[in-house]
């Protein structure tokens, strides 16, 4: 690699997308790190939207991290190889590859058990203060980019990301043949996780949203039940009659919060059947006011969800043997010029009719 970021190929300057202030993404120069013994440099080619990325334009921060210098933006994505560290053996320049986004520190006891994922040193992309993906290039570790398949897209690579998350729920919820569930929202996350619970064998699944639209995807992606609801604290009590209702006589064992928030946690909580199990996966309020005793009253179990681990070659696999198909998510499709970038953001942060909105580069 050149200094200064610049391919072979091209001879041309990185550039990448830029959050730079509130509202506001520039394409900008990008200089890449050094290329290490066991890193790759990955031509970018499908780089995802995801609420985060949204959140952090509207608000520069999320939860506690803060967006204090300009950052490059994305962290769903795949590429190809176009060179590799002296060390690497598993790739080769050419490869197509999907890219898990965060970085252990390898060192803490969390890593070493396993469970990377909850990290306190973790290098994630696009979370400050690390750079993110959505590059012409970037560097990452050999480990973290897996081989797809030639029937799989880079798109679908891209999508192995979001998916990660459903796959991570849905293995610490221990989804199964004899498990309904329960997923509160139909955005992106919610819908995956629909997929998700439906590969690892959930017999009935109900979803749960606010907006028509949305609830039409959930149905022609295979949910058995839709339940459209309000906003509104008062309602929760007859809404949980009817999911109740949609979901049959054996009731619902797991809830997939995937929105997070006051009035969807406590129909969750409220919904799920005795000895059940809420996961919460949404974090969409820091603090939340609900009904936490008659669950415990009915043993029911609080699972927190945090990203994912050791996630990528079971979605890899999945998406190959057409088990799950995220192709029908990807909604909106977007080159990499600066007006396009504006535009894509946009289209994502309106949602609508926008569920997974994609750059191509």
């Amino acid at each position: 690699m050149g200094k200064g970021g610049k391919s072979h190929q091209e001879g041309e300057e990185n550039m990448a997308a830029w959050l730079v202030g509130l509202n506001t993404l520039k394409i900008q120069p990008f200089k890449l790190p050094p290329l290490g013994p066991h890193d790759v440099r990955v031509g970018m080619k499908a780089v995802g939207i995801c609420g985060s990325d949204v959140h952090f334009l509207k608000t520069l921060r999320l939860a506690d991290f803060v967006v204090k210098e300009p950052m490059v933006i994305g962290h769903e994505c795949a590429g190809i190889i176009e060179e590799i560290g002296s060390e690497v053996k598993n790739l080769v320049p050419g490869d197509r590859v999907a890219l898990e986004p965060g970085i252990g520190c390898w060192r803490c006891d969390l890593c070493k058990e396993g469970r990377y994922n909850i990290c306190p040193d973790m290098k994630f992309f696009a979370t400050p203060p690390v750079h993110g993906s959505l590059a012409r290039q970037v560097v990452h570790p050999a480990d973290l980019c897996f081989k797809l398949p030639d029937n799989l897209s880079l798109e679908e690579g891209a999508m192995c990301e979001p998916l990660s998350v459903a796959v991570h729920a849905c293995r610490r919820a221990n989804i199964g043949p004899e498990t309904n569930v329960l997923v509160m929202g139909a955005g992106p996350i919610g819908l995956v996780t629909l997929l998700a619970a439906r590969a690892f064998g959930a017999p009935r699944i109900v979803i749960v949203d606010v907006d028509d639209y949305r609830l039409s995807v959930a149905n022609n992606l295979g949910a058995d039940g839709v339940v459209k609801v309000s906003t509104n604290m008062q309602d929760i009590p007859e809404e949980v009659e009817r999911i109740c209702e949609v979901m049959g006589a054996v009731g619902v064992h797991v809830t997939f919060d995937c929105a997070g928030f006051n009035k969807t946690m406590s129909t969750a909580l409220s919904a799920t059947r005795a000895g059940g199990k809420v996961c919460l996966v949404g974090l969409g309020h820091n603090e939340m006011t609900v009904p936490l005793t008659p669950a415990a009253a009915r043993e029911v179990d609080i699972i927190g969800i945090f990203r994912y681990k050791n996630t990528w070659p079971l979605c890899i696999e999945l998406l190959r043997s057409g088990k799950i198909d995220v192709k029908p998510l990807i909604t909106h499709r977007f080159g990499f010029s600066q007006k396009e970038v504006e535009e894509a953001f946009e289209t994502s942060a309106r949602g609508g009719d926008a569920i997974k909105v994609m750059f191509n580069l």
